[in-house]
């Protein structure tokens, strides 16, 4: 696992072609006797990758949650990530230390594999896949069209959230921002692969009385921003009449948040538009890159009355017609 620990500066630049590092891994033969399938998670979520230590099981402690673990001086969930995807782990365990919307959490997986980058253009959404509640994407590992070299993208968020959804609830009914000033006929564009994650964004706006459209990834967003953009242009009207703002998630199949926003910030016609990346990625390097490609707003997941906040806030300047990103706001990237 000599090429984790490359510079982490190296590997951020990927995400500024549309590109990014999977680490994949294997979890065991299936239930139902099947083989070991590929399974992969973005390297920017990993902390870092240990074997499996002695853990303590504290009473109460439910399956899938294995028990807690000291790793540098912090107690974190170990999650039977095998079990939760239906598989058996045969071998011995590896836990990887992941770090999802500000909670850290090991996972155990039966081994690891290797790390392979990939352009976002290889990475398919699974949302009409055969038992994939858990499978957000599916990688093709290689670049021929009819490849079966394959690896399915965990829903890491989904499955924090079915563990301990009280710890990722929306907390819509908490919302105390009054309604958001939008123009009258203008919708909110949301581009995001994860159900739980739309779940919760589709309530929120609700709760701000936005007009919605969901997209899963940023190549569908994208098309349909286009295609506001003509009628606008059409109707001779400004496009901020037909887009209200963009609300972006990072980690997209297709095209990914990053060059979604750069997209609509290189063109003219759409760099009005008020852009907010939601993602649960985190670190120094999203940071330096939220601000490369000019968006307008950054929040963290899930907080939705900060999501709110942030919404306010961006939604004002845009009208007031004030560039450049909510850097009081990136300090939680």
């Amino acid at each position: 696992m000599d090429n984790f620990q490359k510079d982490i500066d190296d590997r951020a630049n990927l995400t500024l072609s549309n590109r990014f590092e999977l680490l994949l891994f294997r979890l065991g033969a299936s239930e139902d006797g099947g083989k070991s399938e590929l399974f992969g998670i973005n390297v920017f979520k990993l902390r870092e990758i240990v074997p499996m230590p002695s853990f303590t099981k504290p009473a109460g402690i439910k399956a899938p949650v294995m028990g807690m673990v000291n790793i540098r001086d912090q107690i974190i969930p170990v999650i039977d990530l095998p079990s939760v995807l239906g598989c058996k782990a045969e071998s011995g365990r590896i836990l990887l230390i992941t770090e999802y919307a500000r909670s850290v959490q090991a996972f155990a997986v039966e081994s690891v594999e290797n790390i392979t980058r990939l352009d976002w253009t290889q990475v398919h959404t699974a949302e009409k896949a055969v038992n994939g509640q858990y499978i957000t994407s599916i990688a093709c590992l290689d670049n021929e069209k009819d490849s079966n070299n394959l690896a399915m993208v965990i829903d890491v968020e989904q499955i924090l959230y079915d563990i301990a959804p009280a710890d990722h609830d929306l907390h819509a009914a908490r919302l105390t921002a009054p309604k958001q000033r939008i123009k009258p006929g203008a919708t909110a564009i949301v581009a995001e692969d994860s159900k739980v994650a739309r779940a919760m964004l589709e309530k929120g706006l609700q709760a701000m009385e936005i007009p919605t459209r969901m997209h899963v990834t940023g190549l569908q967003a994208w098309e349909t921003i286009e295609k506001l953009a003509k009628e606008a242009q059409d109707e001779g009207v400004p496009v901020t009449d037909k887009i209200a703002l963009v609300l972006t998630d990072l980690e997209m199949p297709e095209m990914d948040g990053f060059t979604l926003t750069r997209k609509i910030k290189s063109d003219p016609r759409l760099k009005a538009i008020p852009v907010v990346i939601h993602s649960s990625l985190s670190g120094n390097a999203n940071e330096d890159h939220i601000r490369k490609v000019k968006a307008n707003g950054y929040v963290a997941k899930f907080e939705i009355n900060e999501l709110s906040s942030v919404i306010k806030e961006v939604l004002e300047r845009a009208e007031r017609r004030e560039e450049g990103p909510l850097i009081s706001r990136l300090h939680s990237v």
